[in-house]
């Protein structure tokens, strides 16, 4: 996961736990808002960890081709 994915993830579990307090104080229209912006960045960390799985599946998938056509070309 990269560095915004990181900071992505801590921001919105911070401001999920601020939504569950507003929640539990009454203060419903708080903790909508907050919880969307929450969930939103929860979502980008997300997407971001399987974005950069991707792209280490990716090298590995290019690593065995090349691997395989260097003992073919012995």
């Amino acid at each position: 996961m990269s560095g915004l994915g990181r900071w992505s993830l801590w921001i919105g579990l911070g401001l999920l736990a601020v939504a569950v307090l507003s929640s539990i104080l009454n203060l419903i229209p708080v903790a909508v808002i907050v919880g969307i912006l929450g969930v939103i960045a929860v979502g980008m960390a997300g997407y971001d960890a399987l974005y950069e799985a991707g792209s280490r599946a990716q090298l590995r998938r290019r690593a065995r081709k090349v691997q395989r056509e260097r003992e073919q070309g012995r």
